[in-house]
C-alpha cells in the first residue's frame, strides 16, 4: 500500500517591501512521504519570495514535468518555474526552455558540491537564477513546520525574515547566478 501525502495548512502573511507586495495567503501544502520538513519549508519560503495571486505549488516530487512552485499566465505559458534542492542539470535546462524565468533554491549539505559540479553548464542559461540557503537557515526553517502554521514573511532590502508566534528566523540567501 502506497503512503499518502501529509497535508499542511499555512496562513502566510507577506510584507515584501522590496516588491511592494502585501497580502495574506491561505495555503494547503502536500508533503510527499519522502519529503523532509526542511524541503517543505524551503518550498514555502520560495512561494513567499515570489508570491502572486496565481502562483501555485506543483503536484510533488513524483511528477517530473512540474516544478515545486510555478506561475502560469492566462494562456498556460509558464512565466516562472521554481525548484528547490539540487536539481539535475538536464531538468534545469529543460525548464529553461519551457519557462520565461527559472529559479533554483539550493540548500543542504551537498549544495556547494552540486553548484561546483553544475556551475559552468548552468551559467549559459540567460533566464536562470540560482540561490543558496545556508544549512543552518534551512534547518531552522524546518523547525517551524507544523500541520497548521501561522507565519509572517517580511522582505526588505534583500533580507528575509520568517516568523511564527514563537520564533523569528532570518534567512540570508547567497545569489550564485542571476539571470533575466
Amino acid at each position: 500500500m502506497a503512503l499518502k501525502a501529509t497535508i499542511y495548512k499555512a496562513e502566510l502573511g507577506i510584507a515584501d517591501i522590496d516588491r511592494h507586495y502585501y497580502h495574506d495567503h491561505t495555503l494547503t501544502i502536500a508533503q510527499h512521504p519522502s519529503e523532509t520538513d526542511e524541503r517543505l519549508m524551503v518550498r514555502l519560503l520560495a512561494f513567499a519570495l515570489h508570491a502572486h495571486e496565481h502562483l501555485t505549488f506543483g503536484k510533488g516530487l513524483s511528477i517530473e514535468d512540474e516544478p515545486d512552485v510555478w506561475l502560469k499566465d492566462l494562456t498556460g505559458a509558464i512565466d516562472l518555474w521554481i525548484d528547490v534542492g539540487q536539481s539535475d542539470e538536464k531538468r534545469i535546462r529543460k525548464a529553461c526552455g519551457r519557462a520565461k524565468h527559472v529559479v533554483i533554491y539550493s540548500y543542504g549539505r551537498g549544495a556547494d558540491v552540486w553548484w561546483e559540479k553544475n556551475r559552468s553548464a548552468l551559467a549559459r542559461a540567460g533566464n536562470l537564477s540560482v540561490f543558496s540557503l545556508p544549512t543552518d537557515a534551512s534547518a531552522s526553517l524546518a523547525k517551524l513546520a507544523q500541520r497548521t502554521m501561522h507565519l509572517q514573511c517580511t522582505v526588505q532590502d534583500g533580507q528575509v525574515w520568517l516568523a511564527d508566534n514563537d520564533d523569528r528566523i532570518e534567512v540570508e540567501m547567497k545569489a550564485l547566478l542571476t539571470g533575466q
